[in-house]
């Protein structure tokens, strides 16, 4: 079927079309089904895209389209296109192997990935894939093909040098955004630093989402380049980059899921390591009772990165950290950005359990790189700091990502919440207090948050604020400290 192209005004944040309900009904295809849309040029190109169907909006002879489509086959307005039904990926007979519990190939994983970024999988097909993955499980010989294939579904930054390192947590734990800090500490020490960071997947916010409360996030690869060639360092949001385009498609998806299967992590981590062109990697296992992983678990995922190391001929070492409780203060991107300036410019009430983790992983990065001896590189981690050095090069990578300190605000509304007796604190929930700052707003609204005065062992007294709610809405506010009250996320033991 021709129609023409309407183009709207609009992102959807994949290709996304719109059909008149009559033209949908001809077709035989329903809101969320796929079409596939055909250029009638000489040299034709086509899409699998998902649709939605409307009334008034696009006439009968017309098919409207997002902004991703319109870019994806250079399409205006007023164009005729061809418009049929999509067959059915071949990936879901895949998919459909991996939930009985076999396992896939190369090629097949090839070809899953392929449909994802090509958007021939709806999302509830690739929510199947997710799920398929964290029910059955992966063998270390899949989880190597997953990885290849996201590798290879993108570009790959290219740096000259001899020092480019790169680190990671797998997250699970609130605040803990040690990231700006360490890259900030080793940039200013000559190590080159490219940090590309996701965005909140299972905690309150991600180092993208801190990051972008005071500078940009999104650039392209030749712009985190340039960026890396000034300054020696980046914190950039790697969904920009188009570097592993399918791991943040599956990521979304995650999301919604609120699961994060074994193997999509270990792919997900190191296919964007290996883009960046890393050549020394720390892996961060945070564990403990409300973490992510158990210390178990933690010591499994450490054996499986290290073979992964070998088997990519990196340089890879894995620590495992604590994780019983929030690290730092602020929890939420804008308050989790003000413990780091706090760090930085050494002032006095700032989070010494997050400089010292900070310290310690900069230590281990300097030490496997040779830039210290082996016992030695926390010395130089907090010679960068007292410094000066490591504030002066965080700034200069904020000026380089057009950023602004000026640009940092919190929410509208807050809360002090105090104890009403003496007592101490015996134990802070993670996932309570994960709970507690996403209700609050996090990480859509960046100002949002809590702001943790205590941790684990502190006494306080009658009167004492134990913590700050920060909230964009009355709203959000009064669900949130309706959730701390109910669930609470904090024990105390009366003195």
């Amino acid at each position: 079927m021709e129609l023409k192209i309407k183009i709207l005004k609009w992102s959807a944040g994949a290709p996304v079309a719109i059909l008149n309900e009559k033209t949908a009904n001809i077709l035989g295809v329903k809101t969320k089904g796929r079409i596939f849309i055909k250029t009638l040029s000489k040299k034709p190109q086509g899409v699998s895209t998902v649709i939605d169907t409307a009334k008034t909006l696009v006439s009968s002879n017309e098919i409207a389209i997002s902004s991703e489509l319109k870019e994806r086959l250079l399409l205006d307005a007023g164009q005729k296109v061809d418009v049929d039904l999509a067959p059915t990926p071949r990936s879901l007979v895949f998919i459909k192997k991996k939930m009985n519990g076999e396992m896939l190939t190369q090629e097949e994983i090839n070809e899953i990935i392929h449909d994802i970024i090509n958007n021939s999988l709806s999302e509830a097909e690739i929510a199947l894939f997710i799920s398929a993955m964290y029910e059955k499980g992966m063998k270390m010989k899949e989880t190597i093909f997953l990885i290849n294939a996201v590798l290879n579904s993108g570009k790959r930054l290219k740096l000259k040098g001899k020092f480019i390192v790169d680190k990671h947590s797998i997250g699970g734990i609130p605040g803990n955004r040690t990231t700006p800090i360490v890259v900030s500490i080793c940039a200013a020490a000559g190590l080159i630093f490219p940090k590309s960071s996701s965005r909140a997947i299972t905690t309150p916010a991600g180092t993208a989402d801190v990051v972008e409360t005071i500078a940009d996030v999104d650039f392209t690869i030749p712009e985190l380049k340039k960026i890396v060639q000034k300054v020696g360092a980046c914190l950039i949001w790697g969904g920009s980059l188009e570097i592993v385009p399918a791991d943040e498609k599956i990521i979304t998806i995650e999301k919604i899921l609120n699961i994060d299967p074994e193997s999509q992590l270990l792919a997900s981590i190191m296919s964007k390591k290996l883009a960046l062109g890393a050549k020394y990697i720390l892996i961060d296992i945070p564990y403990g009772k409300t973490a992510k992983v158990t210390k178990s678990k933690a010591l499994h995922l450490k054996r499986k990165f290290e073979f992964l190391g070998r088997h990519f001929k990196k340089i890879l070492k894995v620590v495992l950290t604590k994780g019983d409780e929030p690290i730092g203060n602020g929890i939420g991107p804008a308050l989790e950005i003000i413990d780091i300036l706090k760090i930085l410019s050494r002032a006095e009430d700032r989070p010494l359990d997050l400089e010292k983790k900070s310290v310690f992983l900069a230590g281990q990065l300097f030490e496997m790189t040779g830039k210290s001896p082996k016992g030695k590189g926390e010395i130089l981690a907090r010679e960068m700091l007292d410094s000066g050095k490591a504030i002066k090069k965080f700034k200069d990578i904020i000026k380089a990502q057009r950023g602004s300190l000026h640009r940092l605000r919190l929410a509208k509304f807050k809360r002090d919440i105090q104890v009403k007796s003496n007592a101490r604190i015996i134990d802070i929930d993670n996932k309570k207090i994960t709970s507690l700052a996403r209700i609050a707003g996090c990480p859509m609204d960046k100002s949002a948050g809590l702001y943790l005065y205590k941790h684990i062992g502190a006494r306080l007294k009658k009167g004492e604020k134990i913590l700050t709610v920060y909230a964009e809405s009355k709203s959000r506010l009064r669900d949130a400290l309706n959730f701390y009250n109910e669930q609470k996320p904090i024990t105390l033991k009366n003195n």
